[in-house]
């Protein structure tokens, strides 16, 4: 398969395993239209570097991520970066000089661009669960960098398709060219299947209208479609003359063939299954009911404005948060992460956004949530001092309501937790920080060995048990653990076998061997992310 190569990627290619594991820093909970202490809310909303952010969730949500929708930045060469511009902002400015070194003096805005965007599809793809579903927003400038950069990270055959939005709908003069449309590249993790991860839209108001029941059918509402298809794979069996219950004759057009052989299409007939039209002299066509299945629509690649607004729409929609100011330059519409939502998720999914923006992903999923009484969740990161101010304010009002008289909106309900990225677990000589604490410590080696949520034991230095086999941190700040005959007659939990992390071992191979012991030393058998 093709790669892409740029000026510094050997520098990023394997930069998501070195980038440092930090710990989130809860620091108020959203809740019954307040802030709060915090307190435990699968929502979340993270203010820090999105690269290292990202890290940060692999222990609880690596490989559990149902929906990811991003809309980094389109690199368009334009000199400030708010949302859509080249890599001109100074913290990427940095990032950039640490990890690529002073050749990235030298980069070219696409190969900036590539750099930062690389490590980051890397851990989107690890969070990804097995039926998950990335949607990336991008234009003309990136599109065809992005579509082989992922091609090589989720892989070719991972490809979906091209999404094209119709962004604005009237013309825009100004230009040589008057651009309509942006693009969402869509990729699934199932490879095999599609059909697990991509769903059919609910049905609108005007597809419903569609089906009727002119003939009293037993089977309910029905729709007319097509008994004839494109006859380039079809087999001889589906080319004969087909003889109306009125004896009408009927062949199926040049270059069509019957979707059935005469003998299904028989007993079709005899089922009620068929339409020749109120007199029976019509082309014949097969009846689709409604109830047949639980009936939606087939996601078409085009998206039209009607269906998910504009980019006008979307400032619009802003401007309704902040009192008419408008706080974003080019925030998406709500109404087009919805549309979205509604093909890649199911009423519990989880959704993530890592270029959070002015919140329109967490709005989007509140509101669809209140539409279909679901219960999914979102995890939002934004890098940029607004965090605060604009993304959560934003989830904040969409929570309780915003808008006044005509223009009012019904809040959806919900809550979030709004986190700081806090200090690395590790420290530049690979020791532990024990600044994090204690218990930031036992979340992180409980989820390294078990990858599931911690939960504080009544036994001393237990960490807890799973499949048979007990795990023990025998961990003090100001002093060196040794794991000896002493501290094994401390244990009041029996296991098949035990992980017990110490600073020493002083037990021998025979002992281990008898009670199936195995010794990891802190900090250097503790797994890195």
């Amino acid at each position: 398969m093709p790669t892409l190569n740029w000026i510094g990627k050997e520098k990023v290619i394997n930069h998501h395993q070195d980038v440092p594991f930090r710990i989130l820093e809860p620091q108020y909970t959203f809740k019954n239209g307040k802030e709060e202490t915090p307190t435990n809310s699968k929502n979340k909303i993270i203010h820090g570097d999105n690269l290292e952010a990202l890290k940060s969730l692999l222990p609880e949500h690596e490989g559990k991520i149902d929906c990811i929708y991003i809309d980094p930045p389109y690199n368009t060469g334009e000199e400030n970066w708010i949302y859509n511009d080249n890599v001109s902002n100074p913290k990427i400015k940095k990032w950039l000089g640490q990890v690529v070194g002073k050749e990235s003096e030298d980069l070219s805005r696409h190969d900036k661009w590539l750099c930062m965007m690389y490590p980051r599809l890397k851990l989107l793809n690890k969070l990804l669960s097995k039926k998950g579903v990335i949607f990336v927003s991008i234009d003309d400038n990136e599109l065809y960098y992005l579509k082989i950069l992922m091609d090589e990270i989720f892989g070719k055959k991972a490809f979906v398709t091209n999404f094209i939005w119709e962004k604005r709908t009237n013309r825009e003069n100004r230009k040589v060219i008057s651009s309509r449309h942006d693009y969402i590249l869509c990729y699934c993790k199932n490879t095999l299947n599609f059909g697990e991860s991509i769903r059919q839209l609910p049905m609108t108001e005007e597809a419903l209208s569609r089906y009727k029941n002119p003939d009293d059918d037993k089977n309910g509402p029905w729709k007319s479609d097509p008994a004839t298809a494109q006859a380039g794979h079809a087999t001889e069996s589906q080319f004969y003359e087909l003889i109306a219950p009125n004896g009408k004759k009927h062949l199926p057009p040049s270059g069509r063939c019957w979707l059935f052989t005469k003998e299904v299409m028989q007993e079709k007939i005899k089922a009620n299954e068929i339409w020749f039209g109120i007199h029976g002299n019509n082309v014949p066509r097969v009846k689709t009911y409604l109830n047949s299945k639980e009936r939606g629509l087939t996601p078409e690649t085009i998206i039209f404005a009607e269906n998910a607004s504009t980019n006008e729409g979307a400032k619009k929609e802003i401007k309704y948060f902040f009192e008419g100011e408008a706080t974003f330059v080019t925030p998406k519409p709500s109404k087009l992460i919805q549309h979205l939502l509604s093909i890649a998720t199911t009423k519990d999914s989880f959704v993530l956004d890592s270029f959070a923006g002015s919140g329109t992903t967490a709005h989007a999923v509140l509101s669809l949530n209140k539409v279909d009484g679901g219960d999914r969740k979102f995890i939002m990161v934004e890098m940029e001092d607004y965090a605060n101010t604009i993304t959560a304010e934003r989830v904040k009002k969409a929570i309780k309501g915003y808008g006044v008289g005509t223009k009012s909106v019904e809040g959806t309900g919900g809550d979030f937790n709004f986190y700081e990225l806090g200090q690395p677990m590790f420290l530049e000589n690979k020791v532990l920080n024990e600044s994090v604490g204690v218990v930031k410590i036992k979340e992180y080696v409980w989820y390294t060995e078990t990858a599931t949520p911690y939960i504080a034991q009544n036994e001393a230095y237990l960490l807890g048990t799973k499949n048979q086999t007990a795990y023990y941190f025998y961990y003090e700040k100001y002093q060196l653990t040794t794991l000896n005959e002493h501290f094994l007659r401390t244990l009041n939990t029996n296991a098949e076998q035990y992980i017990i992390y110490a600073d020493l071992c002083l037990l021998d191979k025979t002992l281990m061997d008898k009670y199936h012991i195995v010794f990891k030393k802190i900090p250097r058998d503790i797994t890195r992310f």
